[in-house]
């Protein structure tokens, strides 16, 4: 049993040993992690993720969480027997949409995710982007209703709570100058903020490997152009569509890259970041 000990002990440092270069990359940084899609509905993998976020805290990183919910608005709405369809991967939002996903979002979702990462010994903040005016949003376009698009972002809320130790867990519902309520795309908002925040890097976790081609082969590394041109031949679809149009749109606005990656995989943020092999998609450059 002492000799088994002792080799787990060496597995742990050598491992360790592997990921000091990558941990020293990111020190200091700020990281923005979108986490959505149906790893959300899991609480062994709400467990691992709150776990990784801690540790990344523990290392020094600035993570900062936005999180998504689609899977759980379109449970209520079925409840409720609300017809909701999507345009171009978009919920179309009315009024009464917009009101249930805000109570979902900013209230079950939020507060859940909020207390997962606190059990695991963090100091997670919930908010959503109407708080401190930290996202205001316009309407998109008429057909889809109240779904909104940031207009204007003030990050200080961020700042002040990440310079303190603290993880702030973001809802996307935000606020217009209108005084309505914005549904706005929990991809989007998190790439907006990432620029905002001058992110090293912007996770984007969903529930499906990477980015594919038309023969469903995983991309590994795309440029911002590669990207563009899947969106506009139609290799890109559904939700996968605003995904790579916030990639794109954060690459060129100062996030030095985007990760596109399956969130249903245990641990697969710690194998993006401190691994060569890494996971997923890669959009844009690298640190150097």
């Amino acid at each position: 049993m002492r000799r088994r000990k002792n080799e787990d002990q060496w597995d742990s440092a050598r491992i360790l040993a592997e990921a000091l270069p990558f941990i020293q990359r990111y020190a200091d940084k700020t990281l923005v992690i979108k986490f959505g899609g149906h790893a959300m509905g899991s609480p062994e993998l709400t467990k691992d993720f709150a776990k990784d976020v801690v540790l990344l805290r523990q290392f020094g990183i600035r993570p900062v969480i936005v999180h998504g919910g689609g899977p759980q608005i379109g449970k209520m709405l079925e409840r409720l027997n609300i017809k909701s369809e999507f345009v171009d991967g978009l919920r179309v939002s009315d009024l009464e949409t917009v009101e249930i996903a805000e109570m979902v979002l900013s209230g079950g979702i939020n507060k859940g995710l909020v207390s997962a990462i606190n059990q695991e010994g963090g100091k997670a903040v919930g908010l959503s982007g109407k708080d401190a005016n930290l996202i205001t949003a316009k309407k998109m376009r008429e057909d889809l209703g109240f779904a909104g698009e940031p207009e204007a972002t003030d990050v200080s809320v961020l700042d002040t709570l990440s310079t303190n130790g603290f993880i702030p867990v973001i809802s996307p519902i935000s606020g217009g100058a209108d005084g309505a309520g914005y549904n706005v795309n929990a991809d989007t908002a998190a790439g907006t903020i990432a620029a905002a925040l001058g992110a090293v890097r912007l996770m984007l976790l969903t529930d499906i490997e990477g980015v594919m081609d038309k023969d469903k082969n995983l991309l590994t590394n795309l440029s911002a152009e590669d990207a563009r041109a899947l969106i506009k031949d139609g290799t890109a679809q559904g939700g996968m569509i605003p995904k790579l149009q916030t990639s794109i749109d954060a690459v060129e606005n100062g996030v030095d890259a985007v990760v596109i990656l399956d969130g249903r995989r245990a641990h697969g943020l710690l194998v993006e970041l401190f691994t060569d092999k890494g996971a997923g998609t890669l959009i844009g450059g690298q640190i150097s």
